[in-house]
């Protein structure tokens, strides 16, 4: 418990900032579209980052700084994209409709929640480098550490999109759906300019 409580709340403390990610599955619950694929691949993603962190990826990564800034730039253009889209949508009318946003392809959801997972460099910063670095401090019990980190981020996932699903039947007016589309572009504006001029070390 030592180890496994640190390890949650470590987890915990850097998942709940809202991110790119963060406000996809917040969406896709609001929509109740694909919720548990998207809530299961963030989850198996985090997990499996956190466990190559503690694994000694984490080390590899800042050995090979050209790696993230490849990262970067990809996700500075994948963000800006999405966000360019979310704006948009805000201001059609067919984007109001909850029941047609969840009409989105199986592969269409896949392919955004993966992109939004793996084109952000401060997923690896935060789930592979820091809570790597911090879980290798204890030792032997370093998997316990990693074991508390992975459960936060399978209850905030499952926080987050379950909980927007339930949400969902209070936020049937059209205005609704119009701010959070503008609340998202914000969002992943904001990520791909917070990327564009983070100084990574």
């Amino acid at each position: 418990m030592l180890a496994f409580l640190p390890g949650f709340l470590t987890g915990l403390s850097l998942i709940i900032a809202i991110g790119a990610q963060n406000a996809f599955v917040i969406r896709q619950g609001l929509t109740r579209s694909h919720v548990f694929l998207v809530v299961a691949i963030c989850s198996i993603a985090d997990i499996a980052l956190i466990c190559l962190g503690i694994g000694g990826l984490g080390a590899l990564i800042t050995s090979l700084p050209w790696l993230l800034e490849v990262i970067r730039w990809f996700g500075v253009a994948y963000l800006t994209w999405f966000g360019f889209r979310s704006a948009r949508a805000a201001f059609k009318n067919e984007s109001l409709d909850a029941a047609g946003a969840a009409e989105q392809s199986r592969v269409k959801v896949v392919t955004t929640v993966l992109a939004l997972t793996l084109l952000n460099p401060h997923v690896y910063l935060d789930t592979v480098i820091l809570v790597g670095s911090i879980g290798n401090q204890f030792g032997d019990n370093k998997w316990f550490f990693a074991a508390g980190a992975s459960l936060a981020s399978v209850v905030w996932f499952s926080t987050a999109g379950f909980g927007a699903k339930a949400a969902s039947r209070l936020m049937s007016k059209p205005v609704f759906w119009r701010v959070l589309d503008i609340v998202i572009a914000c969002v992943m504006f904001g990520v791909a300019l917070t990327l564009a001029t983070y100084k990574f070390s």
